[in-house]
């Protein structure tokens, strides 16, 4: 919404607004309607990538961000025929150019990001691991632990108790 709001107030017209990326209508913008628009952008936070690989980077994490996060529904595919369909383009070539991009490999950062999601769920005390590790799509609670304890250092136990003991109205 908030970069649908910028968009507005210079007159451009966006064609679509998804997570990562914005299409417009008008083929090609003036350097000074450009820059008011980046400027806007990065006063929201935003950056505008101009670097095609990097752009290529921004679309890999929102769609992992967006199955890590905000998908229900298990994988019917794995990652890697998930991300070339996705995106159109081949697993090997995505991976690389991530790999180099962010010295992580893709599959790194998707375990990144449900752990992070499984701290939060942790955090929120409304669901066992069992069901955690179910949400998240883990073949089982022993194989989320294990990688949450690879990430954090800590079991999802410690890291609950942790929350409990470092709460801002016992400090």
């Amino acid at each position: 919404m908030a970069v649908e709001t910028v968009f507005g107030k210079l007159d451009l017209n966006p064609r679509s607004v998804v997570l990562g990326e914005v299409e417009l209508e008008e083929e090609k913008l003036s350097d000074s309607k450009y820059q008011e628009m980046k400027v806007a952008l990065e006063n929201l936070g935003f950056e505008l990538l101009e670097d095609k690989k990097k752009a290529l980077v921004s679309q890999i994490k929102a769609v992992i961000v967006e199955l890590a996060h905000y998908t229900k529904e298990p994988l019917k595919v794995n990652l890697s025929e998930y991300l070339s369909n996705k995106l159109g383009s081949d697993y090997s070539s995505l991976s690389n150019i991530f790999s180099i991009e962010e010295s992580n490999t893709i599959e790194h950062y998707y375990i990144q990001q449900k752990i992070e999601k499984a701290k939060e769920l942790l955090s929120y005390g409304e669901l066992t691991l069992s069901e955690i590790a179910f949400q998240l799509n883990y073949s089982s609670v022993a194989h989320l632990s294990a990688q949450f304890k690879k990430e954090t250092g800590l079991t999802p136990s410690q890291f609950k108790q942790d929350l409990k003991r470092n709460t801002l109205d016992r400090v």
